[in-house]
């Protein structure tokens, strides 16, 4: 049997309604920001329990345009977790800034002890990530960023749907960032991306900004750039927000099935420990398992396309290499990244592929 962890041909196997909102955008001629951008960026926003979005042409860009819009530039540090996929900390030297690691905890999710233990006087920002899905303890970074008087910007790109206690990630801070590549949740037929945020302010500098900083068709108030989302992919955004959580349940699920049936193969291979404050969106089902390799391998060969993410932390990269960081400094993220193993846990999958992957697991055993 096989058991996919690409689910986009599935997802997209009937595109008819998506075709059916591109007939009628083509029609309307509005190809550049217009009326279809504007009603996603209204359903985003109410979804997420946000007063403002702003749709960009991906998750780097809101990432990048949130930290502009927060004023972080060169001489501010930002706290970030070195677990995280290039664009995270790839968007805070775009701006300047200077990005410091912290290490992660068992769920994988951004060490508080660590990242207060970091704070200097050059701190302006921490940078949480919601990694896989699952969300870092939000309430802890709030009163950390309160007690130190630092802003909070959360890279919710794998969370859309989630919650962490009774609010979207992404709404902690001023602004939150949002991808909707193809294997976010909620996902686009390309790239695409938003920020939300409460502020007024902050939301007309973001839509002048992605904008050229255009006031009108003949004025600009200052230098900006092109970050606006096709409306192609608005539809497509629309379209796809309409099922999230019925897909969301599916995920969820599953993850309730894995986990119940792996946590007795412990210690060889880990589940992570779940928080029932944070219902997670599943984006990466990962485990850490002992001979990581041999394990894949194994899985592979008996049709589990399982996948590794990442083998190597952020702080060990070389682009990283003038930040002072080497091996050692993030010992759980470093031991982590030796034994993680990520499954599919895909809205698409059968009860009979979850139980034939269950099967090959156990038989590794």
């Amino acid at each position: 049997m096989h058991v996919p962890y690409n689910y986009l041909p599935m997802q997209f196997a009937d595109y008819s309604e998506i075709a059916a909102g591109w007939d009628q955008l083509i029609k309307s001629s509005e190809f550049t920001l217009g009326s279809f951008m504007e009603t996603f960026e209204r359903e985003f926003a109410e979804y997420v329990g946000a007063k403002h979005c702003v749709a960009t042409n991906n998750g780097t860009d809101a990432l990048i345009l949130s930290l502009k819009a927060l004023g972080i530039g060169r001489g501010d540090e930002v706290i970030t977790p070195c677990n995280s996929f290039y664009a995270t900390t790839g968007a805070v030297v775009a701006v300047g800034a200077t990005p410091v690691f912290c290490d992660v905890d068992d769920r994988y999710q951004a060490d508080v002890v660590d990242m207060a233990a970091r704070i200097t006087k050059r701190t302006k920002l921490l940078l949480p990530v919601h990694w896989a899905g699952a969300s870092p303890d939000m309430d802890a970074i709030t009163a950390l960023a309160n007690e130190y008087g630092l802003e909070i910007l959360e890279d919710a790109c794998m969370a859309i749907g989630g919650r962490w206690g009774d609010r979207h990630p992404g709404t902690f801070g001023k602004v939150g960032a949002f991808s909707m590549h193809p294997l976010k949740t909620l996902n686009v037929i390309g790239d695409g991306g938003m920020v939300v945020t409460d502020d007024d302010d902050l939301h007309a500098w973001m839509l002048k900004y992605r904008n050229h900083g255009m006031v009108d068709r003949d004025h600009i108030e200052f230098w900006g750039v092109n970050y606006r989302l096709q409306p192609l992919q608005a539809v497509v955004a629309s379209t796809m927000l309409r099922t999230l959580d019925e897909r969301l349940e599916r995920r969820r699920e599953i993850q309730g099935q894995l986990d119940d049936s792996l946590a007795d193969l412990a210690p060889n291979l880990l589940v992570p420990r779940r928080d029932p404050r944070n219902p997670e969106t599943v984006s990466l089902y990962m485990v850490l398992a002992e001979q990581r390799d041999k394990f894949l391998d194994h899985l592979v060969a008996s049709g589990v396309e399982a996948k590794v993410h990442y083998p190597i932390p952020l702080h060990l990269q070389q682009a990283a290499a003038s930040l002072g960081f080497g091996p050692g400094s993030m010992p759980v993220a470093e031991a982590q990244a030796n034994e993680l193993v990520t499954l599919p846990a895909h809205e698409y999958l059968s009860d009979s592929q979850v139980d034939w992957m269950i099967s090959a697991i156990e038989q590794w055993r």
